[in-house]
């Protein structure tokens, strides 16, 4: 290698011997080092002549494809050489490497895939991963499996995990690891706040910022801005005030050519405004950035296991995410970064981003888990644990493509995993070989990986776009979405050895085709069918009430917006439902609905949540009637039950007793705790219950009081009584309280005539406290010291009550007197 690392001023060179000297002996690392360091260019090629390495490949894997590209051009130019040669690089659908390789920077799935074809990973020393703070659901994916691999198989094999914000004491405990830390060279950026931001006013008010940004300072301006359509709005209204100026979009589906336009000096040496997405916060060097406006949003998408869809999502950046924005500003000299916020809201941003794995879809992750043959995902070393509903939901997405049988992956399922799709498309492009339809979903995949070709003003039926693409592919329509979607179908083809199918699309194959990718997404039009549909899975998504397909019977919907209520569909096609009778099952429905009256039993046709048909079930499984009753109770809450002052009294009486009473097991009683375990302890009253009404008929008390077992009732009556005598004779209801203080006695000052104590419960370790009443049963005193009341308080009192209420009796010596319950008139 003809480059000398060292020769570089780049901070990093300062760290290149601590790196050298924990791999020689340890198999793991963590560098940490700032944007702009020389981390993700000048490591990997200063440990390419490594002894241990010993001839084998390094794989560093990056979570962009541009800036795997542009990585693996900077590290060969380098080294003087051509990429492809020593340096190469492979991503989705492109790859430039060859037999003389050594470095190969890779993105997306393809360090996963390696894995999974090679578990040992044969003929690989060092695996990189770069950027690791984004944390990608793919880096998070390849790191559990390369640990696997490493504790394994491959004791000797290296991983350096490389970031420049991560939470680094958590990160080396996990991994029992070193790390080696560069401290960088940032310059100085001055911070300005322009104030609080408007999302729906952002291109505006970004362009107006960056126009601001124009007048005071020198040099390029790099824009962060959430998504493409912020940038194309921004981009319009600055190109109509400063035509002097070069300004570039720069986001993930923008050709490749015009992303090296974005990120490379100028050729006329003009000022140039980049208008970008969250792509540019780290990796990408981009020269002559000197200022930098940063809007304070992002866009992530999220995803929702109950609905089984994700949506992208607006949301505040965080506050590493603003550091390393900001810091773009100041990697070539002092710079200025105008953050569209205030010092106040700064101070309130979350310190980190959430992991992807925390808020994604979970179904690939979960079919790669199982040709590898996890059998408990979570048990492997995950920096953040996948979430068990996401997981349920993919691991049911999977046996519905029949990708998995009892958790185990099939036949079928390796065929999906071996296509580089989501296992949705997977399925359906192997689907559509049976179907001979196989072309045709070439081209469904490839227009549902992509941005929406024509965009929302062609409607939402997919056909449009499909026959968008064949013109475009015989000459007759010029789009430069529609080449890039020309070449993934293409590609798609070339692994399938299809022909290219450019003929006339018939809307119910294509139908049939989205119900194997989104068998949910079945959507028939609910009545009176005002361009509203129900699906499969049993939400509410609408179309536009002048669409084309509004008034379709059956739809099949392959892109949705799962909203709060009604959502919206975006892409969809019409079905035939004569392609739908194998999808029909017949259901025994046993469910609650208070509103229509309580319990129902039938027999119904189903597609999902779409009833068909339906009739009365008079033969039903009565364990499922209870259970249907259960969930019902657990949804709609207390309301339900008959939840009284003494059921509500009972509650707190346990409650207390879990506070005062440890050496015993009380059970949790509160009514949240009660609704959501309510099976356990009401089932056997639920047999008899058809409506609401009986449900407030039954008797919570004692159901709860026989639910305790015989030696916490006795002892529950013997700490907690409901109620204590009086001298009076009179049996008084103690009230109690839920978080354990003390039970609070109202009784007539008249009644206690003669008491010296203050009652106590909880075997006399908690006095009671005693609100004393007039005759009139308004408080007069609240004690829980009756002694100190005689001795002190009473006399007071006395003359108050002795002067409202003249025609009782009050003794001056209370404790001689005798208690009574009504009215004891003076004597005369």
């Amino acid at each position: 290698m003809s480059f000398n690392p060292y020769s570089t001023d780049l901070p990093i060179t300062e760290v290149i011997d601590e790196v050298k000297a924990h791999l020689h002996s340890n198999n793991t690392l963590i560098v940490n080092a700032p944007p702009g360091a020389g981390k993700s260019t000048l490591l990997p090629l200063a440990l390419l002549e490594e002894d241990w390495l010993e001839g084998q490949k390094i794989i560093m894997l990056e979570p962009r494809r541009l800036a795997a590209r542009t990585i693996a051009m900077r590290m060969a130019d380098l080294i003087g050489d051509k990429v492809g040669n020593r340096i190469g690089y492979r991503i989705r659908f492109d790859n430039c490497v060859s037999e003389q390789t050594q470095l190969e920077v890779v993105t997306e799935g393809i360090l996963t895939r390696m894995l999974q074809s090679d578990n040992a990973l044969e003929g690989v020393g060092l695996v990189i991963f770069d950027e690791f703070h984004e944390r990608s659901l793919f880096a998070d994916v390849a790191l559990a499996l390369s640990r696997e691999a490493q504790q394994v198989l491959r004791p000797d094999l290296r991983l350096m995990i490389m970031s420049a914000t991560l939470d680094m004491p958590q990160l080396t405990k996990l991994l029992n690891a070193p790390s080696a830390v560069s401290k960088g060279r940032q310059y100085p950026v001055e911070i300005i706040h322009e104030g609080e931001n408007d999302v729906m006013l952002l291109p505006e008010l970004t362009a107006r910022v960056v126009s601001k940004a124009v007048k005071e300072q020198q040099g390029d301006i790099l824009v962060f801005l959430p998504g493409e359509g912020e940038i194309r709005s921004c981009e319009t209204i600055l190109k109509k005030k400063h035509r002097d100026i070069s300004i570039h979009p720069l986001y993930g589906q923008l050709p490749p050519n015009k992303q090296y336009a974005a990120i490379m000096p100028h050729r006329e040496g003009k000022r140039k405004i980049i208008l970008a997405t969250s792509i540019a916060e780290t990796s990408l060097t981009i020269e002559g950035i000197k200022v930098v406006v940063d809007c304070g949003f992002s866009r992530t998408l999220k995803f929702n296991p109950n609905s089984g869809l994700s949506r992208l999502e607006t949301v505040d950046i965080t506050l590493d995410s603003a550091d390393q924005r900001a810091g773009r500003a100041g990697r070539l000299g002092p710079g200025v970064c105008y953050r569209m916020w205030s010092k106040g809201t700064h101070n309130r941003l979350q310190p980190h981003r959430t992991p992807e794995i925390e808020e994604a879809d979970l179904a690939s992750l979960v079919l790669e888990m199982a040709q590898w043959g996890v059998a408990d995902i979570r048990k492997l070393t995950w920096l953040s644990p996948p979430p068990k509903g996401h997981l349920a939901q993919a691991t049911e997405l999977l046996h519905q493509l029949e990708a998995l049988d009892n958790n185990r992956i099939t036949e079928h399922g390796k065929a999906i995993h071996q296509l580089p799709c989501h296992p949705r498309l997977a399925h359906m492009l192997l689907m559509a070989e049976e179907e001979e339809l196989a072309p045709l979903a070439c081209d469904i995949a490839a227009l549902l990986e992509e941005r929406d070709p024509l965009g929302k003003e062609a409607g939402i039926d997919l056909n449009a776009r499909i026959e968008a693409l064949r013109r475009h592919r015989l000459g007759e329509l010029k789009s430069k979405p529609l080449s890039r979607i020309a070449k993934i179908a293409e590609q798609y083809r070339r692994i399938l050895s299809l022909e290219e199918d450019n003929s006339s699309v018939d809307p119910y194959e294509t139908g049939l085709l989205l119900v194997y990718a989104f068998p949910e997404r079945i959507a028939h039009a609910k009545p009176g069918n005002n361009a509203q549909f129900k699906l499969a899975n049993g939400s509410i998504a609408a179309a536009g009430h002048q669409d084309d397909l509004a008034h379709e019977s059956w739809l099949a919907i392959a892109n949705v917006n799962a909203r709060e209520g009604v959502g919206k569909i975006f892409l969809a096609s019409p079905l035939n439902p004569q392609d739908l009778a194998p999808m029909v099952k017949t259901v025994e429905s046993v469910s609650w609905d208070t509103k229509r009256g309580g319990f129902k039993a039938q027999s119904e046709l189903r597609i999902g949540s779409i009833v068909l048909q339906s009739k009365p079930l008079h033969h039903y499984d009565e364990g499922l009637k209870i259970k249907a009753i259960s969930e019902a109770i657990k949804k709609e809450g207390s309301w339900l039950l008959n939840f009284d002052k003494e059921v509500m009294q009972w509650q707190n009486r346990v409650l207390s007793l879990r506070s005062w009473d440890a050496g015993y097991d009380w059970p949790d009683v509160s009514t949240e705790a009660l609704l959501a375990d309510n099976e356990s302890w009401l089932s056997p009253y639920l047999s008899a219950v058809k409506k609401p009404d009986d449900l407030k008929k039954i008797d919570l008390k004692t159901v709860l009081q026989h639910h305790l077992d015989f030696e916490l009732q006795s002892r529950l009556e013997q700490l907690a009584p409901e109620r204590i005598k009086v001298p009076s004779g009179s049996q008084i209801k103690l009230n109690y309280q839920s978080n354990g203080e003390a039970p609070v006695l109202a009784v007539r000052l008249q009644e206690v005539f003669g008491m010296t104590d203050t009652p106590k419960v909880n075997n006399s370790a908690v006095n009671v406290l005693m609100h004393l009443l007039s005759p009139g049963f308004k408080p007069v005193q609240i004690t829980n010291d009756l002694k100190s009341f005689w001795s002190h308080a009473y006399f007071e009192v006395k003359k108050e009550l002795k002067s409202r209420y003249p025609k009782h009796h009050w003794p001056d010596n209370p404790l001689d007197a005798p208690a009574v319950r009504g009215v004891k008139r003076q004597n005369k």
